[in-house]
C-alpha cells in the first residue's frame, strides 16, 4: 500500500509534521464547532447502561490513575475550556464543561481516524506503528472524557431539579 517512499529521516519529518498538522487541524475545528452542536445527547455522547455511570472505566480502565498524566489541552493549544479539576458548581459551568467533554471525545475520535493515512509513505509495519500511537494517544483521553461526564451530568441535573422545584414553588406562591 506504500504509494511514495521516502528516506527514514524524511519518512519521520513527514510522520512527525503530519501527526502535528492533524492535531492542530482537528482540534482547531473542533474549538470553532458552537456549543449548541454539543448540547444535544447525539449517539455519540449518550452514556449507555453497561457504562453504569461512567463507573464501567474507572473498574475496567483505572482512569483515575492515569488521567492526571494527560495533558490539559487547552494549556497546550492556549486557549479552550480547563477539564483537570471541577472549578464551580454553578449550573452554567456544568454545563459548559459537560460541552466540553463532548468536544474533547469528538477531537480525539476525529484524531485516530487519520492514521490510515500513514500507509501510503511508511512500510506496513510503521503504518502499523503510526495506528498503535493514534489509539494510545487517543483512547485513554477518550475514556476520561466518557468517566467524567455522567458524573457531571449527574451533579447538574441534581442541581437542576433543585432550581426548578425552587422556582415551581415561589411561582405557586405568588
Amino acid at each position: 500500500m506504500q504509494l511514495i517512499e521516502l528516506s527514514v529521516f524524511w519518512t519521520i519529518v513527514v510522520d512527525s509534521a503530519t501527526w502535528l498538522f492533524i492535531h492542530l487541524a482537528i482540534s482547531m475545528f473542533t474549538l470553532s464547532l458552537p456549543d449548541h452542536f454539543f448540547q444535544k445527547n447525539s449517539l455519540l455522547y449518550r452514556t449507555r447502561k453497561w457504562e453504569a455511570e461512567g463507573q464501567f472505566w474507572q473498574n475496567h480502565f483505572k482512569v483515575k490513575k492515569y488521567a492526571k498524566y494527560i495533558p490539559e489541552g487547552s494549556r497546550i493549544l492556549g486557549s479552550g475550556f480547563y477539564k483537570r479539576k471541577l472549578q464551580q458548581k454553578e449550573m452554567n459551568y456544568l454545563e459548559t464543561f459537560i460541552i466540553e467533554t463532548k468536544r474533547a471525545e469528538l477531537t480525539h475520535w476525529l484524531s485516530i481516524l487519520p492514521s490510515g493515512l500513514f500507509f501510503f509513505w511508511n512500510p506496513v509495519w510503521a503504518g502499523w506503528i503510526m495506528v498503535i500511537y493514534a489509539l494510545m494517544f487517543n483512547v485513554p483521553i477518550i475514556l476520561v472524557q466518557r468517566y467524567n461526564r455522567p458524573r457531571l451530568e449527574k451533579v447538574f441535573n441534581r442541581k437542576k431539579e433543585k432550581y426548578e422545584q425552587k422556582n415551581a414553588h415561589s411561582s405557586s406562591i405568588e
